[in-house]
């Protein structure tokens, strides 16, 4: 293949070459290793980022060249890479480390269908999202991605499927090589810092626009779907909007979603942050998640019955998410700041309401035509794992559902303005999280006791850091 074609391939993942397989063009198209070796000769991949989520939902994995690649090469990573705090601490039980099952060696097995180039790589590079197996081949229980399968087959079992829809907001910032210093906005075309209040601003993204279109290129060459990207409200503060789908699938989506908008900051020398609540004093960031629940055989919403009315099943989605997101809380806030976000002040909702087209509620009811009846869960922050996310998410309809957990009453009034109903910090989100023994089988127990030690391994690590609270208002007065 000619030099320029090759460079066109490697930009935008297209090329001009004649009768181009469709697995070849299609994201999720390759089905097995033949159609990947064909896949990477045709782009003239010479390296292969075999990558998985880790309980951070950041990636992890090997990298190795293509030939050693598809030459059926065994994959192994330690398992305590799934047992690491953010810091790259690990948590003790007061025996050593925490291990749920074993200490060896996990196996990467590729899927596949998530073969794509790395569009922001130099050379020709692809990448890979791994699923985890023990040596003998039994899934490993504790693994983000196979905690969100695990509530997919509870659904399965059912004769059930959801389909959901992930929002996502974060913001840009100025670098700030120094942790002791504030974020700050960063300065757009115009040459001034972006100020808040830009909600829904055309003038507020065309301010980005170079990044904006990186960030659109880098998607298109991994057959990333973007529905609608706005300008949120907080200085520099974006929101990415994504096609509705398979939970999995969506969660491979948003994690490979941050990878490129962050490496496409960086190209602009900017940071991109999903931090909760990055700057005081802007609004917090969020991860929306919309779900319906489809019948397996029918394809029809089961939140919608034959009239075009609400179900039993609705309701009691709603109802199960009421009782039982508070105690699922540390998926969706899983860090320190998380819980900056929710507070009455920060314009998230605190509450475990629901109600129509009310955004202040925690679980609201968008207008739409009864086969698009769905639920959107407002709680989640975009500084957590979106495969533990929807997990949770779902897992807590998918209770209240198989219960028949009936909600409350619809709320049609300002909801964020009462009275607290969520837990304030992380160790109190713990403690619900642990004693919620339904929610702790669906997901797995085994990760459910490696999720706890590690969310409160990070919080005695946050105990050993000094604020600039406690000096400016304990150094000279206590």
């Amino acid at each position: 293949m000619p030099p320029v074609q090759k460079k066109e391939i490697r930009a935008n993942g297209r090329g001009t070459r004649a009768r181009v397989p469709e697995f070849v063009k299609k994201f999720r198209g390759v089905k097995n290793w033949k159609e990947a070796g064909a896949w990477l000769e045709w782009r003239g991949i010479e390296d292969i980022e075999c990558i998985t989520p880790d309980q951070a939902g950041v990636a992890r994995g090997k990298m190795m060249p293509s030939k050693k690649f598809t030459s059926d090469t065994s994959l192994a990573l330690p398992s305590a890479v799934f047992m690491a705090t953010i810091s790259g601490d690990y948590p003790e039980d007061g025996h050593g480390f925490v291990y749920p099952e074993d200490d060896g060696d996990l196996k990467l097995e590729p899927d596949l269908s998530t073969l794509s180039i790395v569009p922001w790589e130099s050379d020709p590079t692809a990448q890979v999202i791994c699923d985890l197996v023990h040596q003998d081949g039994r899934t490993v229980e504790f693994t983000p991605r196979n905690v969100l399968r695990r509530v997919m087959d509870a659904y399965a079992k059912r004769g059930l499927r959801p389909v959901v829809a992930p929002e996502i907001e974060f913001y840009l910032v100025n670098k700030n090589p120094d942790p002791d210093y504030p974020l700050t906005p960063p300065v757009g075309r115009s040459g001034r810092a972006i100020g808040g209040g830009q909600g829904y601003s055309i003038a507020g993204i065309n301010e980005f626009d170079e990044l904006i279109d990186d960030i659109y290129h880098f998607s298109e060459a991994q057959g990333l779907e973007i529905d609608t990207l706005i300008h949120e409200e907080g200085a520099g503060q974006l929101e990415i909007n994504l096609r509705h789908g398979d939970p999995v699938e969506l969660a491979d989506q948003v994690f490979m979603f941050k990878r490129t908008i962050r490496e496409a900051a960086l190209k602009h020398d900017t940071y991109a942050t999903f931090m909760a609540k990055p700057i005081q004093g802007q609004p917090g960031s969020a991860m929306h998640i919309h779900q319906s629940i489809l019948d397996r055989k029918t394809g029809k919403n089961v939140f919608t019955d034959a009239e075009g009315g609400e179900t039993p099943a609705f309701r009691h989605f709603i109802g199960g998410m009421q009782r039982h997101i508070p105690n699922a809380l540390v998926m969706f806030a899983p860090y320190v700041n998380s819980y900056r976000r929710l507070t009455q002040a920060a314009s998230a909702p605190v509450n475990t309401k629901w109600g129509y087209d009310n955004r202040t509620t925690a679980f609201r009811v968008p207008r739409s035509d009864p086969a698009a009846r769905r639920v959107e869960n407002r709680i989640p922050s975009s500084d957590a794992n979106p495969y533990l996310a929807l997990a949770a998410s779902l897992a807590c309809g998918l209770i209240g559902m198989t219960n028949a957990i009936e909600p409350d009453a619809p709320v049609g009034t300002t909801a964020n303005e009462d009275d607290i109903d969520l837990p304030r910090g992380l160790l109190e989100a713990v403690e619900l999280f642990e004693s919620d023994e339904s929610l702790c089988e669906l997901l797995g127990t085994s990760f459910a006791s490696t999720y706890a030690a590690i969310k409160k391994a990070e919080f005695e690590t946050f105990m050993e850091v000094i604020s600039p609270w406690e000096r400016e208002y304990l150094l000279l007065n206590v």
